[in-house]
This record gives structure tokens, C-alpha cells and sequence, in this order.
């Protein structure tokens, strides 16, 4: 009973993962038709969900934050970090891309290129909407985040007794505890769901794509076996890496079977829980991380660039190729939306910024199909080690250290008392 308790949800999502799979590959196509509305119903409900948690979650924590805790300090942190791991994960996929080149069949037809968005034009179209109401949508998740950020810093400077600070958390609590209800339905929506995609992509794998898609799955476990376990291991040491492994299968399972970061960003709450992660840093840079941390996306945006210079018999051998290359791969990550097919975005970024003709869109978009899963699953793993990492440097301490210097205060504390009592007598 210990054991079913334990692992109960993690065998059930694991079966459904299991069933569903074998529905979307031998059922016929009505029949996956007809349960697809299951998988449906959990997807909406956790994106119903996902606006309103994310802005009560940023603001309360943010209005309520302890005076010695600084914020500016862990928002910084937070970038720095985000930025850094993007730019390894781009970084290691050019070097991927330049030793076994992305190949295709395609012949490119007669089309004049894009005229190109300019860089400010796409920076303000990211963080910014032109009415509050567009706030209230999942389409536009970082403009909402910096508008949480700034309101609950706003909240702090006037709300001096956390009045209204209380009442936004406890909101956020009641949204969590509607994410649980809703979780004990997961495993059917996972089914469901699951065999759709299953349905909808495994046919439409052509070979032309075959090899971008095995030089995606590659790179993407090397960056997770080598990378995410390099910065468990600066966070906490062996038992950070430990405590990692042993606590991210729920993030894998319901990244990779919703596609959707902001569907699995109750889940990465929950995690960084259960890992010991400091609050204040988890509930701040994890749903900033849900919309603007995508390292399995910035790894698939520069196998779609490249494969577009390969078709279109662009050069690729210049230094300011791969910078620029990086530079679009880690910007296409933050503009990107945490929502299933969300790379969509970043690929008009892509065809836009380079100036590629209007066919080019389709044939990286046929690449953001193929690796949406895993790339979701990257961008949602990955989100957990680098909020360890985050508490390391914002706490200069272990996280898993936190429990140990907390025994260690109580038996001063014991032990200080011990002397008092026999001074008195």
C-alpha cells in the first residue's frame, strides 16, 4: 500500500502513456476520433486554469516576499541563468548541425523573400499587448508575466501588512488545489490525447525530415544526461543530481504527453516542492520559465535554421552565421507561447528575421511538428535545474542543505537553552 501510494500516480500516467500509444497506432482513425474530446477536456482545463495561477502565483509571491529576500536580485539571477543555459543548448546544437549536416529532398520554388520584422518591432510585440484585455489570454504569456511582475512589486511597495498580498495568495492556493482535482483525471486525458498525436504524426514522418528529427533526438539527450545533470550537480552535489532524477518523471510524463509548458507548470510546481527548492525562487522563475526558458526549443530552432540554409544552398561557414543563428535560436525560445504547437511562433521569428520566401515556413514548420514533444519535454525539465541552480545563487547555499542547517539552528538553539537553564539554577 506504501509503494502504491508512493508510485500510484506515476504507474497510472505511465499506463496511459503505454495504452495510448498502442491506440494511436493500431486503432482505426474514427475510433481516435471519438476519444480525442477526452484528451481535449484535460488540456482545456489546465489552460483555463494557467492564466489566472500564474498571475495570483507571481503577484502574491512577489507583494509577499520577505524584506530580506531581494527580489531584484532573484530576477536577475533568474535572466542570467535563463540566458546562460539557452545559449549552451544553441551553442551545442550548432556544433550538432555543423558535424552530421540536416539533409532534404525539398526543391524550394521561385519566391521572393519576406521583408524582414525588425528586431524592436519583435522585442515590443513579445512584452507588450495593446489592450489589457489581451493580458487574459494564453497567446500572450510573457506580456501577462511582466505585468504580474511589475504589480506585484507595486503591491509591495503600498500593500506594507500583505492584506491584499494574503488574499492573492490564497486565491493562488485554491487555483492549486483545483489543478490536483483535476490531476486525478490525468491519466485518461494523457490517453486520450496521446493516441491522437500518435495518430496524427506517425504517419506524416517523411524520410526528408527523418534526419533533422534523429539529430534533434541525439542532441537532446545529450544535453539532458550531460547538461541537466551538470547543473543539479553545481546546485546540490551528488544528492542534487539524486534528488533530480528521482523526482522529474512527473514533468517528463506530462510535458511530453500535453506538449504544453504552461499545461506542465502545476506539475513543476509540485516538483520543485517535493526538491526543497526555496518558494520565493521557484515561484518566480518557474513561471517565468514556463514562457521564456526553452532550451529543447532553442536546439530545434537552429536545426530548422540550418536546414533552411541547406535548402536554399545558403552558406553556412561564417562566424556571424552562427552568432546570428544563436542569437534567433535563444530569441525564438522567449517570444515562443508554453501552448501545444507554440513553435509556430518562433518560425515565422526564423523565416522573417532571415528573410527566407513564404515555403520556407512549411518546411520548418513539418520540423516543429516532428519534435514538439521532446522539445516540450526539454524546455519543461530543464526548467527544474535551473531553478536549483537559481536557489544556489540567490541563497549561497545547497537546497538540499536547507533541512540540514535548519536541525542544525534548532540544536543551538537546544543546546543554548540547555546552558540557560543551569545558569539559573
Amino acid at each position: 500500500m506504501k509503494v502504491l501510494k508512493k508510485y500510484g500516480f506515476f504507474i497510472c500516467m505511465l499506463l496511459a502513456l503505454i495504452i495510448g500509444t498502442i491506440i494511436g497506432l493500431f486503432a482505426s482513425d474514427g475510433f481516435v476520433s471519438n476519444i480525442a474530446p477526452l484528451g481535449d477536456i484535460f488540456v482545456n482545463l489546465m489552460f483555463t486554469l494557467v492564466v489566472p495561477l500564474v498571475f495570483f502565483t507571481i503577484t502574491s509571491s512577489i507583494a509577499r516576499m520577505n524584506k530580506k529576500v531581494k527580489l531584484t536580485k532573484i530576477l536577475v539571477t533568474t535572466i542570467i541563468v535563463f540566458v546562460v543555459t539557452s545559449l549552451i543548448s544553441s551553442i551545442l546544437a550548432v556544433l550538432g548541425v555543423v558535424i552530421v549536416k540536416p539533409t532534404s529532398n525539398i526543391v524550394p520554388g521561385e519566391e521572393t523573400p519576406q521583408e524582414p520584422v525588425g528586431f524592436l518591432q519583435a522585442i515590443s510585440n513579445a512584452i507588450t499587448v495593446p489592450d489589457f484585455y489581451h493580458l487574459l489570454s494564453k497567446s500572450h504569456m510573457l506580456a501577462l508575466i511582466i505585468f504580474a511582475i511589475i504589480f506585484g512589486i507595486c503591491l509591495r511597495m503600498v500593500d506594507k501588512e500583505n492584506k491584499v498580498g494574503d488574499v492573492f495568495l490564497t486565491i493562488s492556493n485554491a487555483l492549486l488545489k483545483f489543478i490536483k482535482i483535476i490531476m486525478y483525471y490525468a491519466p485518461i486525458g494523457v490517453c486520450a490525447y496521446f493516441a491522437s498525436l500518435v495518430k496524427s504524426f506517425g504517419s506524416e514522418i517523411v524520410t526528408s525530415y527523418l534526419k533533422a528529427f534523429l539529430i534533434y533526438i541525439v542532441l537532446s539527450v545529450i544535453y539532458f544526461l550531460v547538461f541537466y545533470t551538470l547543473y543539479a550537480f553545481i546546485a546540490g552535489g551528488f544528492k542534487g543530481v539524486k534528488k533530480f532524477y528521482r523526482n522529474i518523471f512527473p514533468s517528463f510524463v506530462t510535458s511530453l504527453a500535453t506538449q504544453s509548458s504552461l499545461a506542465s507548470f502545476p506539475t513543476n510546481v509540485e516538483v520543485a516542492d517535493k526538491m526543497g527548492i526555496d518558494k520565493n525562487v521557484s515561484q518566480v522563475s518557474l513561471p517565468l520559465a514556463s514562457t521564456i526558458h526553452m532550451e529543447g526549443s532553442s536546439i530545434a530552432s537552429i536545426i530548422k535554421i540550418f536546414f533552411l540554409f541547406n535548402v536554399f544552398n545558403m552558406s553556412t561557414v561564417s562566424f556571424s552565421t552562427y552568432l546570428i543563428a544563436i542569437l534567433i535560436a535563444v530569441l525564438s525560445g522567449v517570444v515562443m507561447s508554453g501552448i501545444p504547437g507554440g513553435g509556430l511562433i518562433g518560425e515565422m521569428l526564423i523565416v522573417s528575421l532571415y528573410g527566407f520566401p513564404a515555403s520556407a515556413f512549411a518546411m520548418i514548420a513539418t520540423i516543429g511538428w516532428i519534435v514538439d514533444a521532446p522539445a516540450t519535454m526539454m524546455n519543461v525539465c530543464g526548467d527544474i535545474p535551473s531553478a536549483m541552480l537559481i536557489d544556489k545563487f540567490v541563497n549561497r547555499q545547497k537546497p538540499l542543505d536547507k533541512d540540514k542547517n535548519k536541525r542544525h539552528l534548532f540544536k543551538r538553539r537546544r543546546d543554548k537553552g540547555e546552558k540557560e537553564e543551569k545558569s539559573n539554577e
